[in-house]
């Protein structure tokens, strides 16, 4: 299933793409795409329904983030193998984990604000991943039936407030916006092997990130499986899982975003997202 939210911000209504590419409502069935609705007997029950027995959404709504009320937002750094040789840094012996605040969620399309004394604002395609059910001490082999879904991330950074000053990542990840999440959350059955998914993000039509998830160096089993020894993991967290190369911070010379820019961004199955930029 292609399952999506779309409406106002923190007005939207769960729904439902069908095969023939309109919007099919589930509000009469789940309250938001967030929590128990990702529980395994609730993406069940949605697969049991008939998309044409569900109300057409008609017109262009906006889409909303892919997931409501995000718990916790987790993120693997220089988790392909190219991308940590762009920017000069040895490939991890173990993820390296840093956070996003879930402030920084945002739609797939919503604009991509540069926050007030940035120069670095920066962008990463990832694929990221949704939590169906709550996790804790789980195996590799069990990693994969506590995943609800994939979906398109991109973890927007502003690099000097990342890594020019002192402490955590956290900082330069978390501004509003700098989360997009969606168009839509695609379930494990539909979304394929995760192992073998191009991922590719353009500035104005250019092409900067041409990857595949084949050069991650930690795969989603691992990660799960890793992150739920430290933590435990709720339905309707989302772990991003890295970015391959061409990230603005490793073009030579750098390049960043500035306000006017057009962002695409996408990974093969899951949707594509289009923002705007513009500064604070």
């Amino acid at each position: 299933m292609k399952l999506l939210r779309y409406g106002p911000p923190k007005k939207e209504k769960p729904g439902l793409l069908a095969a023939d590419g309109t919007i099919r409502d589930l509000s009469e069935v789940i309250s938001d795409l967030s929590g128990d609705a990702l529980l395994p007997e609730s993406l069940d029950r949605l697969r049991r329904l008939d998309p044409a027995t569900l109300p057409a959404v008609t017109g262009s709504p906006r889409i909303g983030p892919c997931v409501g009320s995000v718990g916790k937002f987790l993120c693997a750094g220089l988790n392909y193998s190219d991308h940590a040789a762009e920017t000069g840094a040895t490939v991890p012996k173990e993820p390296i984990l840093f956070s996003k605040a879930t402030s920084s969620v945002n739609g797939p399309n919503d604009d991509i604000v540069i926050p007030r004394g940035s120069s670095k604002t920066d962008w990463e395609v990832e694929l990221g991943i949704v939590i169906g059910s709550p996790t804790k001490y789980v195996t590799e082999e069990q990693a994969l039936s506590h995943v609800a879904g994939f979906c398109v991330v991109n973890d927007v950074s502003e690099r000097a407030f990342q890594l020019e000053g002192t402490g955590q990542w956290l900082k330069g990840k978390s501004a509003d916006t700098f989360g997009p999440i969606g168009p839509w959350l695609v379930t494990v059955d539909e979304a394929g092997a995760w192992d073998d998914l191009d991922l590719w993000l353009e500035v104005d039509g250019k092409r900067y990130q041409n990857g595949s998830t084949r050069t991650m160096v930690f795969g989603v089993p691992f990660l799960v499986s890793f992150i739920s020894r430290f933590m435990s993991l709720q339905p309707g967290d989302v772990i991003a899982t890295g970015t391959p190369p061409g990230v603005g911070m490793g073009q030579k010379p750098q390049k960043f975003l500035q306000a006017g820019n057009e962002v695409r961004l996408s990974v093969r199955g899951l949707g594509e997202q289009r923002a705007k930029v513009r500064a604070d």
